[in-house]
């Protein structure tokens, strides 16, 4: 049937060749919304690890620097405290400074100061295969005790 003011066929609805234009669409609308759902995706996956990178750094700095601030502590047992937080959530690549010097020497009421850094690549499981080198690095003060 075709209609006299555009010239175009009308197929009814259950025809093989209306079936056959609307899987063609149907394969379209796939072919462009796949890409853009499969980088949804591994976008969501790659924010929340860096979510999760960031707050373990800050945990395992705050409790390096609680550790270190203590009266009879040093830099070292803080490192060590952050470090094994680091290592139990598998986080590789690690630096640990202390800016202001040994803390045992410290004055009480003097600021100790805790950096923690980590490589995004090395603990990126998507962002590693690309080699950025970007960092993120905590940093937490303290008032020595």
């Amino acid at each position: 049937m075709t209609t006299p003011s555009t010239g175009l066929t009308l197929r009814p609805l259950g025809s093989p060749e209306s079936r056959r234009a609307r899987s063609g669409i149907a394969a379209i609308e796939m072919a462009v919304c796949l890409p853009v759902i499969i980088l949804l995706v591994f976008g969501t996956i790659e924010a929340s690890g860096l979510i999760f990178l960031k707050q373990a750094l800050h945990v395992a700095a705050y409790e390096g620097v609680r550790e270190t601030v203590r009266v009879d502590s040093n830099n070292s047992e803080g490192a060590a405290i952050a470090m094994s937080i680091l290592s139990s959530r598998k986080i590789k690549d690690v630096q640990i400074r202390f800016p202001n010097g040994e803390a045992s020497q410290a004055k009480r009421g003097d600021e100790v100061v805790i950096e923690v850094s980590v490589s995004k690549a090395s603990n990126s499981p998507l962002l590693g295969h690309l080699g950025t080198k970007q960092t993120l690095t905590a940093r937490v003060v303290m008032l020595k005790e």
